[in-house]
């Protein structure tokens, strides 16, 4: 198993950036692909970024792509989200999920392990 706690929410002006981090607890981290999810007002969970447990693959929706950076340091159990150019519609609690089978699970529903959430909001 594993636990999952995120940091680095808060608010920021449209073109702004933010660095989100989601510290793992249990020494499987390694084992498990990683997500970031993001839960907007009246919307589902999406799955915005992703990777693989070694770090070498990544995977970001297009409306996230050249904008967001996802990584993990697999020495600190922590994974990362680099938020830059930051727009309104990013607005979100931003998740980190992880899950025991591989970066390309894209569905909320595949991830197992789950953050308590840290919000996003970004001001116009």
């Amino acid at each position: 198993q594993v636990q999952l706690v995120e940091s680095g929410g808060g608010l920021v002006q449209a073109g702004g950036s933010l660095r989100l981090s989601c510290a793992a607890s249990g020494r499987t981290f390694r084992s498990f692909a990683m997500g970031w999810v993001l839960q907007a007002p009246v919307k589902e969970r999406d799955v915005v970024a992703t990777i693989s447990w070694s770090g070498t693959f990544t995977y970001y929706t297009d409306s996230v792509k050249d904008r967001f950076t996802i990584s993990r340091d697999n020495a600190k159990n922590t994974v990362y989200l680099q938020l830059n150019s930051l727009k309104p519609e990013d607005t979100a609690v931003y998740y980190c999920a992880a899950n025991s089978h591989s970066y390309t699970r894209l569905y909320y529903s595949d991830y197992t392990y789950w953050g308590q959430g840290t919000q996003v909001t970004v001001s116009s």
